[in-house]
């Protein structure tokens, strides 16, 4: 029964992702990026509209799973997904074994070669760099610069790493596991210890999957928003499903390396357009830092908003949300036409 409502979801999901219309696009397929085959989708109903390139957070977590909730986006820009080494299918496509260096520094000269291919493929100057979660991090050092690849910066589940001077969500996780009598957790996370540097692989995915399962709205988003995507994707089988979540945990060893990262000594000045989009309730990347953040930037144009009744995975939860900020203050900057729905 379960699997005959997974059909039938999948089905329905898949007649929606259907792009006819005269001038659109949809295609994937393995680009050389990096010296291996990594996966990129373009999907969108007017080749006309502007570029987006999305960088997936995670680490290790294809957006592909999201397209029919983000199918909307589509009609209005033309979305690009690129699966990181590391992530969906570039992982399937040759394993553990088959991903090459691993590390921040590669993701982000991959990001740069993606960039170029899809300038080149779709004939823009420039493109929308839309980065959430862990991807973050990469899109930060990517907006601030390139601004002659980057049409404006628009970063959501914003990570701000500052060096680890600012412990206030991992003292709020503390908070909240001695509020709720979860001793053994609590004395696990309080031995590892504020310090992200001095974490492992292991210890980090542990605070992340803590932080995720004692907050409420955080663990709803994961069960009716995450889970129920990855399971009724019309895009991926049970196998690739599998895959999908292989890739994840051989990704987490990226996790560790963005600790030691100060993004005030790295730079606040971008000379894109910036805009910062947070879920007011966020406890894995909290809105105050990402505030606090945005208020020293500077750059041509700026903004900031709160996606309502949303934690983590923001986007995701309210994608109509997220649109409307798209269409009201994004596209009105890379376009010059007047804010509209």
């Amino acid at each position: 029964m379960l699997l005959t409502y997974r059909a039938l979801k999948r089905r329905a999901h898949a007649k929606t992702l259907r792009i006819t219309t005269p001038n659109g696009i949809d295609e994937s397929s393995y680009v050389r990026i990096g010296g291996i085959d990594q996966w990129i989708s373009v999907r969108g109903d007017d080749r006309a509209n502007p570029v987006v390139l999305e960088v997936h957070g995670g680490p290790g977590a294809s957006n592909l799973i999201h397209v029919p909730r983000t199918r909307a986006w589509e009609r209005h820009f033309t979305i690009v997904r690129w699966d990181m080494r590391g992530a969906g299918r570039t992982f399937a496509a040759s394993g553990p074994q088959g991903q090459g260096e691993m590390i921040l520094d590669r993701l982000y000269r991959d990001a740069l070669e993606v960039t170029d291919h899809i300038r080149a493929r779709l004939g823009v100057d420039r493109v929308v760099l839309l980065a959430n979660s862990f991807g973050s991090v990469t899109g930060l050092r990517l907006a601030r610069n390139h601004p002659e690849r980057y049409s404006a910066y628009v970063g959501t589940d914003q990570n701000i790493v500052d060096g680890g001077r600012d412990t206030s969500a991992y003292e709020a996780l503390l908070a909240r596991l001695e509020k709720a009598g979860r001793k053994k957790e609590r004395a696990k996370v309080a031995a590892m210890g504020a310090d992200r540097s001095a974490w492992s692989t292991h210890e980090w995915a542990r605070y992340s999957k803590t932080v995720v399962t004692t907050d409420p709205l955080t663990y709803d988003t994961m069960k009716t928003v995450i889970i129920r995507s990855l399971w009724f994707s019309p895009l991926h089988t049970l196998r690739d499903l599998r895959t999908y979540l292989k890739g994840m945990t051989f990704s987490e060893q990226l996790g560790p390396q963005a600790s030691t990262i100060d993004e005030r000594a790295e730079g606040t000045t971008f000379r894109l357009p910036f805009f910062l989009f947070q879920g007011d309730s966020d406890v894995l990347t909290p809105p105050e830092p990402a505030r606090r953040f945005y208020d020293e930037v500077t750059a041509p144009l700026k903004d900031f908003a709160l996606i309502r009744d949303a934690g983590h995975f923001a986007s995701f939860r309210h994608p109509d949300q997220f649109l409307d900020l798209l269409l009201t203050k994004v596209r009105p900057a890379v376009t010059g036409e007047p804010a509209g729905r």
